[in-house]
């Protein structure tokens, strides 16, 4: 049985699993909750497999050392170039454009899992862990709503909240991810709307906080929902608001201007409890390699400097 199949039998039992998809399709996983193997761990909103810590944070604290060593602006001018090429030639309109840092981490994965305050963490031994703060679906009752998470400021900046909230580039790039996450709902849902529009909140990093702005799509799904389940997530990937649009031809030159495969970064994670499904997009991606992928959308409007620095603002662990 193929993985799609797998997932809409495991739907119609109403057995609950856990899965990883990666941005590619290449190699997802998935586990039945009782076969799910210990080097796969996670965080969710309702449910984690979380072990009993004895270290107290501010003892981890004072062992963290996270320096950071981006890529330098002419260097990171040089994709950001053929970004906006295609975008002039019409091939794409937004494009979320990703580029590893290296860091030197010596805070080992399993203190970062127990300790790191973000609204999901995934961890995938010798592979990476991510401190996701961006829901990719929830399922709930009948219901599925997407959180579209696009455009980040520094917080401490005087007026960060209206800053960002009055910027057109980031009203116009938030937009266009809304828009296109609300066709793709449509696709699987009735009665899709907007329910809230760019709100603002913060999430703190090593360096301080950081704001961003999501938004809420929500949509009825089909009362037999749950048989259809891995082809319903198959249908809405990749993930809008780490590709870009329109989505096919924006993943296909994603792969050609990036130069290799995402893997499991900008792919998803969740859990299905034989009900409902919550899951997330894997940013905020840290590899066992020490490498820290981040990024974000670049639009005809985007300026090099500005988003260079988004680049690097987005490369943190979150247990300060």
């Amino acid at each position: 049985m193929d993985f799609v199949g797998q997932l809409n039998q495991w739907g119609a039992e109403k057995k609950p699993f856990v899965f990883l998809i990666d941005f590619e399709q290449k190699k997802p996983l998935a586990w039945t909750i009782d076969t799910c193997p210990d080097w796969f761990q996670y965080k969710f909103t309702k449910v984690n497999s979380i072990k009993q810590s004895n270290a107290k944070l501010s003892e981890i604290e004072k062992g963290i050392s996270f320096n950071k060593y981006p890529v330098s602006i002419s260097d990171y001018n040089n994709k950001f170039k053929k970004v906006m090429s295609a975008l002039h030639q019409g091939d794409s309109f937004l494009m979320n454009l990703t580029i590893p840092t290296p860091v030197d981490n010596k805070v080992d994965f399993q203190t970062y899992f127990n300790h790191a305050q973000s609204k999901y963490v995934i961890w995938l031994k010798d592979e990476f862990i991510s401190f996701s703060p961006e829901t990719f679906v929830q399922i709930d009752a009948g219901k599925i709503a997407t959180f579209p998470m696009k455009g980040t400021i520094d917080a401490s900046l005087p007026n960060a909240k209206e800053m960002i909230l009055q910027d057109p580039k980031e009203f116009a790039e938030h937009a266009t991810i809304v828009d296109l996450l609300r066709n793709d709902l449509s696709r699987v849902a009735s009665k899709v709307k907007v329910t809230n529009f760019r709100y603002y909140e913060e999430v703190p990093t090593q360096d301080g906080m950081i704001g961003q702005v999501s938004s809420v799509i929500e949509g009825e799904l089909p009362a037999n929902y749950a048989s259809s389940i891995g082809s319903l997530l198959y249908e809405l990937l990749p993930a809008g608001s780490v590709s870009g649009a329109p989505k096919k031809k924006t993943a296909e030159l994603i792969a050609t201007i990036e130069g290799k495969d995402r893997g499991y970064y900008t792919g998803i994670a969740g859990y299905f409890d034989g009900k409902n499904l919550d899951s997330c997009v894997l940013i905020r991606y840290l590899g066992a390699d020490h490498m820290y992928q981040s990024g974000g959308g670049i639009t005809f409007q985007s300026d090099l400097a500005s988003e260079y620095q988004e680049m690097i603002n987005k490369v943190y662990v979150p247990v300060f």
